[in-house]
């Protein structure tokens, strides 16, 4: 079920009220319900993968605790995480690792025997599989005590808000809310309605109008040039920073109208002055799984310079593969294993130049050219991200290379005109506006936001309810 969707406005509100009516101890099997039943709304039979997965995971926590010895604690351990990645490797990862052995073979004249598997991707796999791995995970290291309520374990891999697009909770953040009493609260309420609003404000107003000029130019690369190009990659940067926070806050929204606080995803990662630093604000629930799961583990900044490049290019490596099974997807995260690494190898240097000339002088200027470098790092390897293949990379970077700078009215605004150009750059003055709105008016208790931000989206919303981005990964 889709949360810009007309469904979603029925679900919600039912779920909701039955929540707060139904005494405290049958609610894990409402929200239990209710997110099965949100789940299979996009394909009812992948339930029961995730059930595979919940059982296993649930028995492994159990015996992780009970287990006497490292040896039999790290064996039951390892026994969940297969089970995870296995079922990941088949659906995600199955037919693209058989598709490049097959073009291997191919330069030997040979064949794959290997068969294709039919298969599709199950919706938001690979978030609940990684939610899955940090509770076994945790119980391993004894940061988390066994969950006993099957239930309540459950709950936890499925809760309906984050399950499709997370944010990706740790055990010790949400499995006790869900054994907690949460009472109706006014302030929850109108935060939580604040958080959904804002979030579907980003999603039909900002995101899905970009998606139009942004989908048009990719699609016809033949007839853009350097002009609408640029404009595309600069749409999609703020398209799918507005889409996939857009969802976020939309599942804190829901979360939180019922008492439940989840962690926040994002914080504005576009005003970043480094690429360091854009990765403790992007994706922050995932981000931070690497780091404290794969980056820290393999030794992280406490080794030798060479041992911190290999650790920074593994895990950007991994998290490219993490968002799709394309080679693009692990080109995307090399260029930003590449970025972290020199800027290591420079930040002497760039500190030197900072000091002579901005702190002394332009220090807010200097501070605004670090972030629009960091933008334009980030747009450009975004469209790795956005191309369907190699080929569609290589022509946009063609079209960005040949600087042509014609004033083609009808080439730089599309199909669709100079109308929804204007409509485009409308809707970024109106997020960049609704950053200069006072904190209060826009993120806490205002009624004020909630209204302005409905009669935002019933005026210039999408009316067809597109996908999320991040629902493919």
């Amino acid at each position: 079920m889709l949360f810009n969707s007309v469904e979603f406005l029925f679900f919600f509100p039912i779920v909701t009220i039955l929540f707060f009516v139904l005494p405290h101890k049958i609610r894990w099997m409402l929200l239990l319900s209710a997110s099965c039943f949100f789940y299979m709304f996009f394909k009812p039979e992948y339930i029961l993968i995730l059930f595979g997965t919940i059982v296993i995971d649930y028995y492994a926590g159990i015996f992780l605790e009970k287990a006497d010895g490292n040896a039999k604690k790290k064996r039951l351990l390892l026994l969940s995480l297969v089970a995870n990645i296995g079922v990941l490797a088949i659906f995600k990862y199955y037919n693209f690792l058989n598709d490049n052995i097959t073009g291997f073979a191919s330069l030997f004249s040979l064949k794959n025997p290997i068969p294709s598997l039919g298969i599709l991707l199950p919706i938001g796999l690979s978030f609940h599989t990684f939610q899955a791995m940090s509770y076994t995970i945790e119980v391993y290291r004894g940061n988390q005590k066994a969950e006993k309520h099957f239930g309540i374990y459950a709950l936890y891999v499925m809760f309906y808000p984050q399950l499709v697009a997370g944010p990706i909770e740790r055990p010790q953040k949400i499995l006790h809310q869900f054994h907690e009493k949460q009472w109706f609260s006014y302030d929850n309420a109108v935060l939580g309605l604040n958080f959904i609003v804002y979030g579907l404000f980003k999603k039909m107003v900002v995101a899905d109008r970009l998606a139009v000029y942004v989908n048009q130019v990719y699609g016809d690369l033949a007839h853009a040039n350097t002009i609408s190009a640029a404009i595309a990659c600069v749409f999609f940067s703020i398209q799918i920073y507005c889409d996939f926070s857009g969802y976020s806050d939309i599942a804190r929204g829901t979360a939180r109208f019922m008492g439940y606080d989840l962690m926040v995803n994002f914080d504005r990662p576009y005003l970043s002055k480094t690429i360091s630093e854009f990765w403790t604000k992007w994706h922050i629930s995932l981000s931070t799984w690497f780091k404290d799961y794969l980056y820290i583990p393999l030794g992280g900044n406490r080794v030798g310079k060479i041992k911190w490049y290999r650790n920074l290019i593994i895990v950007f490596l991994v998290s490219g593969l993490w968002h799709g099974a394309n080679w693009t997807f692990i080109v995307w995260g090399a260029l930003h294993a590449m970025y972290q690494i020199f800027g290591i190898l420079t930040q002497s240097i760039r500190n030197r130049i900072s000091v002579f000339i901005f702190r002394n002088h332009f220090p807010r200027m200097g501070a605004f050219i670090n972030q629009v470098i960091v933008f334009g790092l980030v747009t450009f390897a975004w469209i790795f991200f956005r191309a369907k293949d190699f080929g569609q990379a290589k022509d946009m970077i063609a079209v960005l290379s040949r600087l042509d700078f014609s004033l083609h009215l009808t080439v730089i605004c599309a199909e669709e005109g100079p109308l929804n150009l204007l409509f485009s750059f409308g809707v970024i003055g109106l997020l960049l506006l609704s950053y200069l709105l006072p904190k209060d008016l826009r993120l806490k208790r205002s009624t004020t936001f909630i209204f302005l931000a409905t009669l935002l989206i019933i005026i210039f919303g999408k009316d067809a309810a597109a996908e999320f981005i991040y629902f493919q990964f």
